[in-house]
């Protein structure tokens, strides 16, 4: 499938009353996206912390939050699960602190299939308040997931502001890149926004964001949340003059949805008025790259 329609949430953090509040407040956004035909719905970084709500004794701590939202990770990843196979699309879950078991936490995205299959990213860099507030390390390695749509990358807000972790998605094929973030300023979300726009500039791919929005202020982790979800491709063949396929209200509650055609892609990296990726390695000083993993989710 080269088109098709991508769905890219604008998440508010709410207090929820308990866990039947928040498995249905899922189904109804998955229900939502499902009905406005996207093949792919991507929520944002961290946007699972307003499980922390469930447990009022840690909800204000960041260790215990972190530490609650965590041990729930199982059963939040069933759910989606269950979505992805009912609705018939794919969901790139929001991030949550996953647990590793030598201690340390990650932050984890969760790409689910609707066959049953599910691949896992981490965050590679953090930010200063996740290494030096949170204790949320960075995890890895990058994946590239091959997945009925087409190969997709994910790289988790901060992550798309290095352009190497992306051009090694791209060498490895990768042709749509997801980027859920969670931002608590303006300055922070422009930083990501520009980020996905360059990635899919240099990379001649569609870069996705989707951000948290709203004011969570019982939550010392994401209490106050500001961006606006777009949908980015190169300005060049095939694509807007300013690359900017489309964006959403900055704050709101919202899907944005926009069509993404795969095969655009491919025109603009063989016949572009410029070719950035075919061009890079001509740059001085091309770094090599990490390495990526490659899954099967088809």
């Amino acid at each position: 499938m080269s088109a098709f329609i991508v769905a890219a949430a604008q998440y508010p953090i709410d207090r929820l009353s308990g866990w039947e509040a928040y498995a249905a407040k899922l189904e109804r956004w998955v229900a939502e996206a499902a009905a406005g035909g996207a093949a792919l719905a991507v929520f944002p970084e961290y946007g699972a912390m307003e499980l922390a709500a469930l447990d009022p004794a840690t909800m204000g701590d960041l260790a215990g939050s972190l530490h609650h939202v965590a041990r729930l990770a199982p059963q939040v990843d069933a759910l989606h699960a269950a979505l992805a196979r009912r609705h018939g699309l794919h969901i790139l879950a929001a991030s949550l602190p996953v647990r590793l078991d030598d201690g340390r936490f990650v932050n984890r995205a969760r790409l689910f299939a609707p066959n049953g299959k599910v691949g896992v990213q981490d965050k590679l860099v953090m930010t200063r308040f996740e290494r030096e507030q949170w204790h949320v390390s960075a995890g890895g390695p990058l994946h590239l997931f091959e997945t009925a749509l087409g190969p997709i990358g994910v790289t988790i807000c901060y992550d798309s502001e290095f352009p190497l972790l992306a051009r090694a998605l791209v060498e490895s094929g990768c042709e749509l890149l997801l980027v859920p973030s969670c931002t608590d300023s303006l300055h922070g979300y422009w930083r990501v926004r520009i980020g996905a726009q360059a990635r899919a500039l240099e990379g001649q791919l569609v870069a996705v964001q989707a951000p948290t929005v709203g004011l969570a202020e019982w939550s010392p982790a994401v209490d106050v949340n500001r961006g606006a979800a777009g949908v980015y491709g190169p300005p060049d063949l095939g694509f807007p003059e300013d690359g900017v396929i489309a964006t959403g209200r900055e704050g709101e509650t919202q899907w944005l949805l926009a069509e993404v055609d795969l095969n655009r892609v491919r025109l603009a990296r063989q016949e572009g008025a410029v070719r950035p990726v075919a061009h890079w390695p001509e740059q001085p000083g091309a770094a090599p790259l990490p390495a990526v993993v490659r899954v099967d989710l088809r």
